[in-house]
């Protein structure tokens, strides 16, 4: 929801820190290492030391931000630097709760994290399919000139969103349950708003004609 509002700010806040981190690492490198911060505090949780899971992340956060644009500063915006970005996205946010769940070992604890899970899944689908389509049809990322490597359709838990929420999972474990809970009917009203965008706007062209551009969102 946020994202969009936020990308132009975001972008100038990175630009002297990507500039100087470019001489010294690449972007892929940052990505995994990002990847392995937001597992590690999967593990952390796990092991209860959740102010250190907190950190791991939010640095986490903050690199998977900079792999973006250390990659433009290196002229190596690559499909395989998007596509790397999204799998450590994921592993992250499959962790993060799982290793809060396993910590916590109560049946409301894991059934939660079911739902959250489930939610993710069927939203994944949803966004991920969907920006297929718009990129078969014309209106991808590379006709409305964003940054990121597909188009996003917009929904109410972006990237942003989801930064704060891992967040406050990860700070109050104790509340796990309900947070996951909380979170996976958030992530639901994505589900409905993608299908709703769909419906409104891809049934009403022809596979030859194109679907008019959309805002990107992170997630």
């Amino acid at each position: 929801m946020l994202d969009l509002a936020l990308r132009d700010v975001k972008e100038r806040a990175l630009e002297s820190p990507a500039r100087a981190l470019a001489r010294f690492v690449g972007p892929d490198v940052l990505t995994v290492a990002s990847a392995v911060l937001c597992v590690g505090a999967g593990v952390l949780a796990w092991q209860g030391h959740r102010w250190l899971a907190v950190a791991a992340w939010l640095i986490g956060r903050l690199l998977d931000g900079l792999d973006g644009p250390v990659a433009r500063v290196r002229g190596r915006d690559s499909d395989f630097g998007g596509y790397l970005d999204i799998v450590g996205d994921h592993l992250g946010y499959a962790s993060i709760p799982l290793g809060l769940a396993v910590g916590i070992d109560e049946r409301a604890t894991w059934v939660a994290f079911g739902a959250l899970m489930a939610a993710f899944f069927v939203n994944s689908v949803s966004w991920a399919y969907l920006a297929a389509i718009l990129e078969k049809r014309g209106a991808g990322a590379a006709a409305t000139g964003e940054l990121t490597t597909v188009t996003m359709p917009p929904a109410l838990i972006e990237g942003t969103e989801t930064i704060v929420l891992f967040g406050a999972f990860l700070a109050f474990p104790f509340l796990a349950a309900e947070l996951f809970a909380s979170m996976a009917a958030l992530v639901a009203i994505n589900v409905v708003q993608r299908l709703v965008w769909a419906r409104s706007h891809l049934t009403t062209e022809t596979s030859s004609e194109r679907t008019p551009p959309v805002r990107a969102g992170h997630r």
